[in-house]
């Protein structure tokens, strides 16, 4: 793996051959920036580090609005083939790679709660978040639980509550849904351990509620996983902060959900490049939003 973007003020210069020149080729003390290696789970987490969330109020994209608290930050992490496809064959794994899942796995290491569709936890057969030891040792010394929470947007709750993802997590599922949910299935929930949250009126779940309610319960480094309709509520809701693209050097045809899927927005939200790695033909770009 290797940065692209952005380069610190140490990083050399490359010949036409793509070798390093001049003095700054390789800094005493470490590899050259450039340098095409595996990184570390340290630094791939200082890499995707989540703002200083007290200081949010200072950067240009996430201010609070209304229903929107302050110091919460959406991240969306997604992968794209070549030609535009969120997955091929109805899951994303066929597009990921071993580095992809490396910064997945780093993604969630960092998140208070990753927020999902259902349809996804259908799709990809969701499970509980591993507890791992770097990420551990680092949540516990923030005072964090081991594992972010995972939280399933559903307005059916047509949920399979006796999986390991609502009776085995180390941090309790939490479900959000609306308030006229059908109430067997919000107390089937709630039988199999899940935590309820009600954000939305009616049926349905609001996606700016769903922020509002999860940062109210101290979840404020958010991860969204998507699906792609999910992704498009929250962009359209307009409290998607961070975008995390995979871009895989794949070609899939088809018919396959673009990676944000809804209705257009009014005006295309702008973002600007934060960071771009490469590895294997595979970028891993990284988008904030501008206002």
């Amino acid at each position: 793996m290797r940065r692209l973007f952005p380069l610190s003020a140490e990083s050399p210069a490359e010949s036409p051959a793509g070798t390093p020149t001049g003095s700054a080729a390789r800094p005493l003390g470490g590899p050259s920036p450039v340098e095409d290696r595996e990184w570390t789970l340290e630094e791939l987490a200082e890499a995707y580090a989540y703002p200083d969330l007290p200081g949010l109020a200072d950067l240009p994209g996430p201010e609070a609005g209304p229903g929107r608290p302050a110091g919460v930050w959406l991240r969306a992490n997604m992968v794209s083939s070549l030609d535009g496809a969120a997955h091929h064959e109805g899951r994303s794994q066929p597009l990921s790679s071993a580095a992809d899942m490396r910064i997945f796995g780093v993604l969630r290491g960092l998140a208070d709660a990753v927020v999902v569709g259902a349809e996804t936890v259908r799709r990809e057969g969701y499970r509980p978040a591993r507890a791992r030891e770097p990420f551990a040792a680092r949540r516990a010394a923030e005072g964090r639980p081991p594992v972010p929470a995972i939280a399933v947007i559903s307005a059916s709750m047509d949920l399979d509550f006796s999986l390991p993802l609502f009776t085995e997590p180390l941090v309790p599922t939490v479900v959000l849904t609306g308030a006229q949910a059908p109430a067997e299935r919000l107390a089937a929930a709630r039988a199999a351990g899940a935590e309820v949250v009600l954000a939305g009126e009616g049926t349905r779940v609001d996606p700016a509620r769903v922020v509002a309610a999860l940062a109210e319960r101290g979840l404020t480094r958010l991860l969204t996983e998507g699906g792609p309709k999910l992704l498009g509520q929250f962009a359209a809701a307009g409290v998607l902060d961070e975008l995390c693209l995979s871009l895989a050097p794949l070609l899939t045809a088809g018919d396959a959900a673009r990676i944000v899927n809804g209705p257009g927005l009014v005006e295309p939200e702008r973002f600007t490049l934060a960071s771009v790695l490469e590895d294997a033909g595979f970028l891993f770009t990284r988008y904030r939003r501008l206002r």
